[in-house]
């Protein structure tokens, strides 16, 4: 299931908070409206988020009025700034803005439409190995689910929050299409219950085994024996291996350590960020009052109650068992290893940049 794709000359996305009483495709024409749709989280999850920035930038390039390639360049500048700043903690979204951004500074050209139709050939392309990533990361993470396996699952992290097929719950899909006979239980996800609106409605789509349950249930669950791997995603991963994910991750990691279950993260490696020395340094986003004190339109808190409410939280690296990556799982130390499997991801990037670098050049020449 495509989450966000364009189509003809606009950033389509499935608006994610209608979901799962109906499912309903936004369209996009100005970059402006896809950082809105951003913050607003029409679109949500680090992958999904990063392809939305990338066709943003896109749309920005064909919106600019510049005539000479030093002015679009500046446009695109500009652009960026707005859509990394619709989410900081998703590190994939300054990551997909800035792919484009490189893009339009590498190819040497004067002719704007040509360099239009590059960065979005790059962008599609970005969009394109999202899927392959995750399906790569799906069958390295067959080996942590066992046969018959109680799987616990945080947040929202399938096709919704990527392209297409998932991070975590693309581990969960390939353990369900290897005949695992695996059960999932999924948290809500509070406050925006991602969980119960998201993640229930695309098991159910797949009719892969599970149950809802409240958050506060899983410890209950782990306690009773009833789990045998936690998995989630991250919208950030700390070169020391520290975790920024959905809020409520760390308490399960603990509890999940204290009953011996293991915990793996499942990330891109364009989720891991190397010039972020530990968890303390990754920027936390706070939402507003209403996320808390309202579900849906029905307020639930009194008038005027005063809320704290951080999108995300920390899981410190010792609580988890490994990071299942496109490259392999990596396990401690995770400070070496995490830099060796993004030194490999951005090598495979870098040889399939170099082969549509080629094609543009060739592009280049046909079109003198």
């Amino acid at each position: 299931m495509r989450t966000v794709w364009w189509e003809e000359g606009q950033v389509k996305m499935i608006d994610q908070r209608r979901l799962p009483l109906e499912l309903v495709v936004q369209s996009f024409s100005d970059y402006r409206q896809v950082a809105w749709a951003i913050k607003e989280m029409v679109i949500r999850g680090a992958p999904a988020i990063g392809a939305a920035g990338a066709y943003g930038m896109v749309l920005a390039a064909y919106q600019s009025q510049a005539t000479a390639r030093d002015a679009l360049l500046a446009d695109l500048a500009q652009a960026k700034a707005v859509l990394d700043n619709a989410r900081p903690t998703a590190v994939n979204l300054s990551w997909g803005t800035q792919r484009i951004l490189t893009t339009a500074q590498e190819v040497n050209t004067e002719d704007l439409d040509l360099l239009r139709a590059i960065l979005l050939d790059e962008a599609e392309a970005l969009a394109e190995e999202d899927i392959e990533i995750n399906r790569r990361m799906g069958q390295h993470g067959l080996s942590v689910i066992p046969d018959n396996a109680n799987i616990l699952h945080h947040c929202n992290t399938g096709s919704l929050a990527t392209v297409d097929y998932g991070t975590a719950l693309g581990v969960i899909r390939a353990a369900h299409e290897a005949g695992k006979n695996i059960h999932v239980w999924v948290d809500e996800t509070r406050p925006r219950l991602q969980g119960a609106r998201l993640t229930a409605w695309e098991l159910m789509q797949e009719e892969i085994p599970m149950h809802l349950i409240a958050d506060n249930a899983a410890g209950y669950l782990m306690w009773a024996g009833k789990v045998d791997v936690v998995l989630f995603g991250a919208d950030r991963v700390a070169a020391n291996g520290d975790v920024a994910n959905k809020i409520g991750t760390y308490k399960l990691a603990v509890v999940a350590r204290e009953n011996g279950i293991p915990v793996y993260a499942v990330v891109p490696t364009s989720t891991i960020d190397l010039s972020i020395p530990s968890g303390e340094h990754i920027p936390i986003e706070e939402r507003g009052w209403e996320e808390v004190a309202k579900v849906g339109d029905c307020q639930i808190a009194p008038d005027n109650v005063p809320v704290y409410n951080p999108a995300f939280d920390i899981t410190p690296h010792r609580y988890l068992t490994g990071i299942i990556t496109e490259e392999g799982i990596v396990y401690p130390p995770f400070d070496v290893n995490l830099r060796r499997v993004k030194a490999l991801a951005e090598q495979r990037i870098a040889e399939r940049r170099k082969t549509r670098l080629a094609a543009r050049q060739a592009m280049l020449k046909r079109g003198k």
